[in-house]
């Protein structure tokens, strides 16, 4: 993961638990312009303490901010939970899916979502 990305998704757990930079910064114990300095100047990184302090204040773990997209994160985690507990049987069938039956589904999908988008508009 780049620098970028670290303080980009810093960025995004702070706005999604409705932190300002410098409540954040005084949580942390840190001082209060740290955050800014972070986030703006993009100049150097937090130490792993620090970033796992700033992780847990914004009521992350440290799971989701290193996941591929921290956007999907919650929707996978819950598929995941999902899909571990279906029989080993399907599990199997999922794995071993048809192409076709994939890309049958990837249609179907496509047309929902321009369904959807007509109807909203």
């Amino acid at each position: 993961m780049e620098k970028a990305d670290i303080i980009a998704r810093i960025g995004y757990i702070r706005v999604r638990a409705k932190l300002t930079q410098k409540a954040l910064s005084f949580a942390i114990g840190m001082n209060p312009n740290y955050i800014n300095r972070l986030e703006s100047k993009k100049d150097f990184l937090p130490s792993l303490e620090v970033l796992l302090k700033i992780i847990e204040v914004c009521h992350s773990t440290p799971e989701e901010f290193f996941y591929g997209d921290i956007t999907q994160y919650e929707k996978d985690r819950q598929l995941a939970e999902k899909i571990g507990n279906l029989p080993d049987s399907v599990k199997d069938f999922v794995l071993n899916y048809d192409p076709e039956l994939m890309n049958m589904f990837t249609r179907l999908n496509e047309r929902f979502v321009r369904i959807k988008k007509n109807n909203n508009d």
